[in-house]
């Protein structure tokens, strides 16, 4: 079959995608207000759509570059389930916008379409949902960028209409999150082309290939880690994590949630690409298992020790909410780099001895991919109840104070509260428990492997458990305000329906996958998509072409 078909049968997903947001936007400009009402309807429509078109068209691509034929499929399903909840928590948003108010038919008026655009938020939102898709299924590096490019332009926009311009804090925010997305993009995309010019190719598989043969030239490792730093800024990473509280604050509630999940989940998809070049045996710390360059391995350990703790150390100190919260998903993307670090190459190892063997705590790759599920039903549902909650002047909750006495005035939203915060935290029985789980079990794993670089591990396991412990000293301030603080009767609750199902759901499944049997499905899930299609046969391929570093 011809590259470009066989490209193209596993697109359809991201094609329904783009037919949906163009529905959107005929939807969201209808003469008819029922029509223009739907417009959020379409949107979950056409990821519902998506999801079932990719079930249909199969799950596995054989010829995936990393050897992982089902992990484009599980981040995919994974992008439109969060999807779905996503834009329940976003419905509402631009209604109570001014401009988008006077565009309806009144006293006597006609709609003016010019002035509403409904149509284009919930399409732009289907647009960086599908920017994430891509990313999932690159296979080179053009294509990569433009994936990252698609997840991250839509969210500009976004930010800069989802609030009033009286006071101009939204399209402040847009100004600042666009410099910099810029300046993040021109320096992966430097990154990029060092990684062209040191092997001559664009083509993950042939990149790998080569450096497999001939190991990583000191052009390639600077062209690697340049493009590591670019990506910081989609997971907001330190060194670029410095426009994420201002970006938080400035932007609506409902966005801010789609901005704590999306661009991070596109960010640390492209990692494990990258991370997974210049892998060889070359490297190899320790007896012959494929190795990142040293100066790669200790580049992502400063990188995720530094990220995790400026994040938590930050977050203590906040007195706005959802600073707090920006900087608590900071922290949450210096966990996740401990997995993209570890990568599946020591659980490859184990299963070239027995294909059989249980893999879930020694693959950090499965890890990272079960935690983007578990951090993103949590920071959904936190930002949820923020979102369904109004001061009495019209403002967004904002302060540890508004929040004050919400367990008599709005008991079922600090329910909900409570079971995201404490998933957050990482305590058992809910998903972060778990989430947390796999990613120190993968760590631990790696620190006892006889690598080269075990103490390395080991101190990361050490850090992640010490910052977990720090983060509750603002997760449990929340709770403890939410259900212990004096009611002064300063928040009334005004989200529509939709808005409120979308955090209930999240709340829900963060009970459901924290335990038997959901958790187990999730997490087999999550170790089939970071594992090879063919055992044992392409173990050993995978283990030259893998991913990310074991060791």
């Amino acid at each position: 079959m011809d590259a470009t078909l066989e490209k193209l049968q596993h697109l359809w997903p991201e094609i329904t995608m783009l037919i949906g947001a163009c529905a959107c936007l005929i939807a969201g400009l209808s003469s008819h207000k029922a029509v223009r009402k739907a417009t959020p309807m379409v949107a979950v429509g056409t990821l519902a759509a998506a999801a079932i078109v990719l079930l249909s068209i199969g799950t596995v691509e054989a010829k995936h570059f990393l050897g992982l034929g089902s992990f484009a499929a599980y981040l995919k399903l994974a992008v439109c389930g969060m999807g779905i909840l996503l834009v329940f928590v976003a419905t509402g948003t631009v209604d109570k916008i001014k401009q988008v108010m006077d565009a309806e038919a009144k006293d006597g008026k006609a709609f003016n379409p010019g002035d509403d655009y409904k149509a284009e938020f919930f399409a732009f939102m289907l647009f960086s949902l599908t920017g994430v898709m891509m990313t999932a299924g690159a296979s080179e590096l053009v294509w990569l960028f433009l994936a990252l490019e698609l997840t991250s332009l839509p969210t500009y926009v976004m930010v800069a209409t989802s609030r009033d311009r009286d006071k101009g804090l939204a399209q402040e925010s847009a100004v600042k999150y666009f410099f910099l997305g810029a300046l993040s993009a021109a320096v992966f995309l430097y990154g990029f082309t060092l990684i062209y010019g040191a092997t001559g190719h664009t083509e993950f598989a042939k990149i790998a290939a080569y450096v497999g043969e001939n190991g990583a030239s000191p052009m390639m490792v600077i062209g690697v880690a340049l493009g590591v730093v670019g990506v910081c800024f989609k997971i907001a990473a330190v060194p670029m994590h410095f426009y994420t509280a201002d970006v938080y604050q400035g932007a609506a509630t409902p966005v801010t949630a789609f901005l704590a999940f999306v661009p991070k989940a596109a960010g640390m998809i492209a990692l494990i690409a990258l991370l997974g070049l210049p892998l060889s045996d070359a490297h190899a710390s320790a007896g012959d298992l494929p190795s990142l360059p040293g100066a790669l391995v200790y580049l992502v350990a400063i990188l995720a020790a530094v990220t995790m703790t400026v994040g938590n150390a930050l977050g203590l100190v906040q007195t706005n909410l959802k600073r707090v919260l920006a900087y608590s998903s900071i922290a949450h993307s210096g966990y996740m780099l401990v997995g993209v670090l570890v990568g599946p190459m020591l659980a490859m190892e184990l299963m070239k001895d027995n294909p059989e063997a249980d893999t879930s705590l020694s693959n950090g790759t499965a890890a990272v991919l079960f935690y983007l599920i578990a951090y993103g039903l949590s920071t959904i549902g936190a930002f949820a109840v923020l979102g369904c909650l109004t001061r009495r002047d019209g403002g967004e909750v904002e302060t540890y104070d508004d929040l004050a006495g919400m367990r008599t005035r709005h008991p079922f939203q600090a329910g909900v509260l409570l079971v995201s915060v404490i998933s957050l935290v990482g305590l058992p029985p809910l998903v972060g428990f778990l989430g947390k789980l796999y990613l120190i079990g993968s760590a631990f794993s790696a620190g006892t492997s006889g690598s080269g670089y075990a103490g390395l591990y080991q101190g990361l396991v050490v850090l992640l458990i010490i910052n977990s412990a720090m983060s509750a000293g603002y997760y449990l301030r929340i709770v403890g305000v939410a259900f212990f603080g004096e009611d002064q009767g300063q928040t009334v609750e005004t989200a529509p329906p939709l808005r409120r199902a979308g955090g209930v759901v999240a709340a829900l499944a963060s009970i459901a996958l924290g335990g038997y049997p959901s958790a187990g499905f999730l997490a087999s899930q999550a170790k089939d998509a970071a594992e090879p299609v063919d055992q044992p046969d392409q173990v050993e391929a995978a283990a030259i072409n893998g991913p990310a570093s074991d060791a």
